[in-house]
């Protein structure tokens, strides 16, 4: 994955004539709740068929992705004949969190010309990429390809029902071994292609992602070891980490909120927004459990201590990450895919930063925590419905070359343009950017289409291949077991809408803004306000699955 693809970086239908769908115009879930069948995503599936191209420097235990150490020399052509023969230009949709690129781009006409026509985009804010989503499906007016990130589609109420509505069913084009026509989307991970249906029926196609925790604890390693303070290896040491490392008068403090990764610590779970079933078969929400009140009675008592940054205790909003590069904090919980952004930078800038990924460890040698894990897919691409066979499989062209793997030219062309306009080669034939490829690039093709995912080193990073699937390797031995596996579950909107305030509820007991007695009372709340009806609807869908 390129340095800028993740969201980490990067995160209605008002008249559907006798549909009567409303899709994103509330950004609610619907009354009644529903979700797919599990059987039904594995029978449409396409037959996997891995490229076996390069051989990894580091092999990923999966669902964690293959490292590699060095750029390949002597990349091959993917593909052979050009995937746009009508002569139309094809139009999309993708998101970027960074300024929009010109309108005259020389790395889109590159690509464009590869894949032998015109690529059309509309490369829209990713921070207000959600509504301009809700227009788009709300007006019914969306391009050939439209890119929607799964934490939006989470916003959009009857997505499950809509995307039938615009959207073209794939099944017919990549089912099974109707995948053969295009072969380098038969590449990609299976678990994301049954991610990628809604209603028994393959409705896009999905961008893997190339680890499945959503997040890790950093902590800025090149202060621990000037300071000679170990990295925590349980709760306790946890805590003395934080005294440490929180000097106010030198406006230092331990941490940012890592009350999500504290819930993991204690062993909590994270499928389903906390739902999970018992060994004795009761579906139960972690709100319920000793391994959640643990880790609120240890998170508040961070606060109480003062040990988090005051700017993010106070929930003024403070950024995090600048907070860590400058050394104001010393650790917090993001995204996997930050880890490399940030060091890129820190490292060009000669100043000895270095930030690591704690090893997973559990509250106690007793207790062994628990590693959520994330949806196969980051987003998806979804192609317009009613062009006719002859477009579809066109675009579907399209994504197949967007689906080169590491390794070809394709692949290089997508993530770094063209050698002498938009970078120069490395001793060790590693591309470096440049200018030119800094305003251009706004991830246009990496976000158009997945491709199987990877871990790449560079120049500036030479061990990051190792250091991040050596970490996720051994976070694979804590995955939490997902008994929601291959089940898209829309939440009922009664239940849906009692989750934010509790956890509001929750956050003013971390924050001392409530006692923490009134953890057993919130408690009480939820169940009477839709927590046990919500019990009961997820039994079903478990029931209904056999699960």
């Amino acid at each position: 994955m390129s340095a800028s693809t993740s969201r980490r970086t990067f995160l209605g239908l008002a008249g559907l004539g006798a549909a009567s769908l409303a899709i994103g115009c509330s950004k609610k879930p619907s009354a009644a709740g529903g979700a797919t069948n599990a059987e039904e995503a594995a029978g449409v599936v396409p037959t996997f068929k891995d490229s076996g191209l390069i051989k990894p420097d580091v092999a990923g235990i999966r669902p964690m992705a293959d490292g590699y150490t060095k750029y390949p020399t002597g990349l091959v052509d993917a593909i052979t004949d050009k995937a746009i023969t009508s002569g139309k230009p094809v139009t999309a949709v993708t998101p970027w969190w960074g300024p929009a690129p010109p309108s005259s781009n020389k790395y889109v006409e590159a690509v464009g010309a590869d894949l032998g026509g015109t690529i059309t985009f509309s490369v829209q804010d990713g921070n207000t990429y959600g509504d301009k989503l809700n227009t788009m499906l709300g007006a019914r007016d969306v391009p050939e390809l439209t890119c929607i990130p799964g934490w939006e589609i989470n916003k959009l109420a009857r997505f499950s029902d809509g995307v039938h509505v615009l959207f073209e069913d794939l099944t017919p084009y990549l089912a099974g071994d109707k995948v053969s026509g295009y072969p380098l989307l038969a590449g990609l991970d299976t678990a994301a292609w049954k991610d990628s249906v809604w209603g028994g029926k393959l409705m896009g196609v999905p961008f893997p992602t190339d680890s499945p925790y959503p997040t890790a604890l950093f902590i800025r390693k090149d202060v621990a070891d000037q300071r000679g303070i170990a990295a925590p290896t349980d709760l306790d040491s946890l805590h003395e980490f934080g005294k440490k490392f929180t000097d106010p008068d030198k406006g230092e403090w331990a941490f940012g909120d890592i009350f999500q990764e504290v819930l993991q610590i204690c062993g909590n779970p994270g499928s389903q927004n906390g739902w999970f079933k018992t060994a004795d078969g009761k579906v139960m929400h972690r709100y319920e459990t000793p391994e959640y009140q643990r880790a609120v009675e240890w998170m508040a008592r961070i606060y109480s201590e003062k040990l988090i940054h005051p700017d993010l205790a106070s929930s003024k909003g403070g950024d995090v990450t600048t907070l860590f590069k400058a050394g104001k904090i010393f650790s917090y919980a993001t995204g996997l895919g930050s880890w490399k952004e940030t060091q890129r930078e820190k490292t060009r800038e000669g100043k000895g930063f270095t930030m690591q990924a704690v090893k997973v460890f559990g509250a106690d040698a007793g207790t062994p925590p628990v590693r959520w894990q994330g949806t196969p897919s980051i987003m998806w691409t979804f192609v317009r419905k009613g062009l006719g066979q002859d477009r579809t499989r066109e675009l579907l062209r399209v994504l197949n070359y967007t689906a080169a793997p590491f390794g070809t030219k394709e692949w290089e062309l997508q993530n770094y343009g063209v050698e002498g306009t938009h970078f120069t080669r490395q001793p060790d034939g590693a591309p470096k950017t440049n200018e030119t490829f800094t305003k251009e690039f706004a991830n246009q093709f990496i976000f158009l289409g997945g491709r199987p995912a990877v871990v790449v080193s560079d120049p500036d990073l030479p061990t990051y291949a190792q250091d991040l699937v050596g970490w996720g390797n051994d976070a694979t031995k804590y995955l939490e077991k997902n008994p929601w596996e291959g089940i898209k579950v829309e939440v009922p909107s009664a239940q849906a809408a009692i989750q934010q305030p509790t956890d509001d509820k929750i956050t003013d007991i971390l924050r001392g803004r409530r006692p923490l007695a009134d953890f057993d009372k919130v408690v009480q709340e939820w169940k009477a306000g839709g927590g046990d009806q919500a019990r009961d609807f997820y039994a079903k869908v478990l029931a209904d699955n056999g699960r």
